[in-house]
């Protein structure tokens, strides 16, 4: 078994970058490799994904037990799995949830990454800093972006010094930095020369990244405690049918939340709100996830014939999960950054709205007002938001509680046959909210096969 995090001193350090290098550099040598995001992000695991050429997973620890986690990874892995990090290493809820929670967790060996720029000597400080932080914490080597050749051997001393490896360092090139937006990078297939771009990162890490030494290091000699959720099947014999948007507009899903829907004995189907006129043809349930709608606003009003379906599928009590982007996309209206209103589907009477700041951020309680198709009057669901866009009517069925600080605020319209808001699901954090989901859309299939 092997495997290797690599992390960041904070966000923005090259965490992405460095990992993307290695994750190509590894597929170049024709090595089965797998991939992780930690934390609730899309954004990195579609550029994992389009490097490695399969689906790139998420773990998180705020969602999930250290033994779910191991169970994702076991049940995941490649020949090396490959695990980028999350913000700062030590980031996480009041000082929980981190990376280095999850690198401990899990055995994981960890590489850490330090921007140099404007810095020599105080290199030195921030790698003591993080050596010694908190322990356990499983580095065991670093790799230095936008290091300078001139000051290598500073650096190698350094790292001699405090006793750690140096395993390389990743030269600056303009040509090969991607491009961000408010929710971080922009996708990866929005980026027209991502293989070029990714194959001259591959070459920079075969050329000053120890490659060889970090398989080695990615041994894991110890075998952490896992365990597989138990997951019902419940309509294997006969799987309904459950349409996920899937397109530009709307690309934001956990590939883990599919799984289990799987499992349950579902079929998935794709669809795209932006380019399809109808459903798929015996469609029990959708999924809307989150993206960048904003971005298509023209296209998604333009395209009648899928918004006027969708909404008598609404009407018509359809189960329907919306998370964010796709929240906003069942709303009367979205208007845009120049305020012009652009008709969407209607089943919320409301206007999605952009805002000049981040609304929201982080990990959420939901608790449960009224009995709902996910779960029962009082209970709890885990969630995440991150949104720069609010809306007139954000929902009042869920009283929402952020991790952080307690705050509260209503969330979310939710019946028996919906759950509609811009708080993120994570299946894996509790099983019966996929299995309460399938069960509705067995319901509606039954009741439609009748009439």
């Amino acid at each position: 078994m092997k495997r290797i995090m690599i992390a960041g001193t904070n966000s923005g350090c090259g965490k992405t970058t460095v990992t993307c290098a290695i994750l190509q550099a590894l597929v170049n040598r024709r090595i089965d490799v797998a991939s992780f995001k930690c934390g609730p992000d899309y954004i990195d695991s579609m550029f994992h994904s389009r490097i490695i050429g399969t689906k790139s997973r998420n773990i998180d620890n705020w969602f999930c037990d250290s033994k779910t986690i191991n169970y994702l990874l076991e049940k995941n892995a490649g020949d090396i799995s490959v695990i980028e990090s999350v913000m700062g290493f030590y980031d996480g809820v009041r000082g929980k949830s981190s990376s280095c929670g999850i690198a401990c967790d899990t055995k994981t060996p960890v590489v850490m990454v330090i921007d140099c720029k404007g810095m020599s000597s105080s290199v030195g400080a921030v790698m003591k800093g993080f050596l010694t932080f908190r322990k356990p914490n499983n580095i065991c080597g670093f790799v230095f972006n936008r290091l300078p050749e001139k000051l290598v051997p500073e650096i190698k001393s350094l790292c001699e010094e405090l006793g750690t490896e140096y395993l390389g360092r990743l030269p600056f090139d303009r040509s090969c930095s991607f491009e961000s937006r408010h929710l971080g990078l922009v996708t990866a297939d929005e980026i027209a020369d991502i293989k070029s771009k990714l194959n001259t990162l591959a070459g920079y890490a075969e050329k000053f990244i120890d490659i060889d030494r970090l398989v080695e290091l990615a041994e894991i000699t110890e075998k952490p405690e896992s365990l597989r959720p138990e997951i019902t099947d419940l309509c294997s014999k006969a799987p309904v049918k459950i349409a996920v948007a899937a397109d530009s507009a709307f690309c934001f899903i956990y590939e883990d939340n599919l799984d289990i829907l799987k499992e349950t004995g579902c079929e998935i189907v794709k669809f795209s709100p932006l380019n399809d006129i109808r459903l798929p043809e015996g469609t029990s349930g959708i999924i809307l996830c989150g993206g960048y709608p904003e971005l298509y606003l023209d296209r998604l009003s333009a395209n009648r014939k899928m918004l006027s379906q969708i909404k008598n599928v609404f009407k018509n009590n359809m189960p329907i999960i919306a998370e964010c982007g796709g929240f906003m996309y069942l709303h009367k209206y979205i208007k845009d950054e120049n305020g012009i209103m652009h008709e969407m589907v209607g089943a919320i009477d409301g206007t999605a709205y952009k805002t000049d700041k981040l609304q929201r951020f982080g990990y959420t309680f939901l608790t449960a007002e009224k009995d709902n198709m996910l779960c029962r009057t009082g209970e709890e669901i885990k969630t995440h938001e991150f949104h720069y866009w609010d809306s007139t009517s954000c929902g009042n069925e869920f009283t929402a509680r952020k991790a952080g600080n307690g705050e509260e605020y209503g969330a979310v319209h939710a019946d028996m046959h919906s759950y509609m808001g811009f708080p993120h699901l994570y299946f894996y954090s509790d099983v019966k909210i996929a299995e309460n989901f399938v069960k509705a859309c067995m319901k509606y299939r039954s009741e439609n096969e009748k009439n």
